[in-house]
């Protein structure tokens, strides 16, 4: 029996999870405020106060790190790799704390398992990071020569969903046509073919806003706001994935008040309609990359629990393909899967280059 301590640090949480094999025996949710987070200039510098929280839970529920034989962490910002597991490196861990592709909580989860790890004598792992890029040769293209599209991506949830939908349709993963919608703090949605996520769009780039996040831009307004003087570039980078989106425009991240604002604002009302609207355009165009040949339309993520949400969305997209809810995400289950496939010698853990 393996015993394996999961870890996914996100913008208001770290979530940890203990498994012996696949069988989950401890989950807690560490809260992690916004009056927190605004102690802490960089992501990087959050990295003790996370692991401090993750040591006192661990404590209080009588789990020793001496216990463990995997840490298996959410990758972060990396540079595009292939899926699978990885073991965290000292290379992997600078490219993390430089954050060359941006600033993400999502980038404390090498460092995190390093840190574990280290105490407990036992490897550290990621699983399908963000920067999962499986893109096919012509969704690289732009119309600049310069600049090439890549994939910044759930690939971890989107592809542990996906895999739930397939056996709920009785059928392999590898068989099946998906559009993956994850809605949470940050938003991507996914074409799915033969296994592998063919096209992307996301928050950062080319997608909906989200919480916290600007999406897609005109180009010509991002570059008059870039050279107004306003901001530095690193200001930008930051905006852009952690000060616009929903709270920009109405102060707060959390859907449950955006949805509670909008019954009683018409602004509200405004921008809300127009993130649903924004979801289903970014949907119904990755439903195009695959010819309109679709399994399902599959929406996940935090925000699917919300019934509003996914019912508002549906009746936009409900005539492209049947559309699938899986609220919430099983990521520290993926994390203990992908170590675990390592370790029982069903897979080889990949080298971070």
């Amino acid at each position: 029996m393996f015993r394996i301590l999961t870890i996914n640090p996100g913008s208001t949480s770290t979530k940890i999870g203990v498994f012996e094999n696949d069988k989950r025996v401890f989950e807690k949710s560490i809260p992690f405020s916004e009056a927190e987070r605004k102690k802490f200039k960089r992501i990087v510098d959050q990295l003790e106060t996370r692991f401090e929280s993750i040591a006192d839970a661990l404590g209080e529920a009588g789990i020793s790190p001496a216990e463990f034989c995997a840490i298996s962490a959410r990758g972060g910002l990396l540079a595009p790799v292939r899926s699978g597991t990885f073991l965290v490196s000292d290379a992997m861990e600078e490219y993390l704390r430089t954050a060359p592709r941006g600033e993400h909580a999502s980038n404390l989860g090498a460092m995190l398992a390093r840190k574990f790890a280290d105490i407990s004598g036992c490897p550290a792992y990621i699983v399908d990071p963000v920067s999962v890029d499986e893109l096919t040769d012509v969704a690289r293209v732009t119309g600049v020569p310069e600049i090439k599209r890549t994939s910044l991506v759930h690939a971890l949830n989107q592809k542990a969903v996906a895999r739930k939908v397939s056996a709920r349709l009785g059928r392999a993963y590898e068989d099946c046509r998906f559009v993956v919608a994850h809605l949470g703090t940050g938003i991507t949605i996914g074409a799915h073919a033969n296994g592998e996520i063919i096209d992307v769009i996301g928050a950062k780039a080319d997608g909906p806003f989200s919480a916290e996040r600007a999406g897609a831009l005109p180009a010509d307004g991002l570059i008059e706001l870039c050279f107004s003087g306003k901001y530095t570039e690193a200001e930008m980078n930051r905006k852009l994935l952690s000060g616009w989106g929903f709270v920009a425009h109405l102060g707060t991240r959390d859907l449950r008040e955006i949805l509670k604002m909008a019954e009683l604002d018409a602004h509200a009302q405004l921008i809300y309609g127009a993130f649903v609207y924004q979801l289903a355009k970014g949907i119904g165009e990755l439903s195009a990359a695959l010819n309109g040949e679709l399994d399902a339309i599959i929406l996940t993520g935090g925000m699917a629990y919300s019934e509003k949400l996914c019912s508002d969305i549906t009746k936009k997209i409900a005539f492209i393909a049947r559309v699938e809810t899986v609220p919430g995400e099983d990521e520290l289950l993926a994390l203990a899967l992908g170590a675990l496939r390592v370790l029982d010698g069903s897979e080889t853990a990949r080298e971070y280059a």
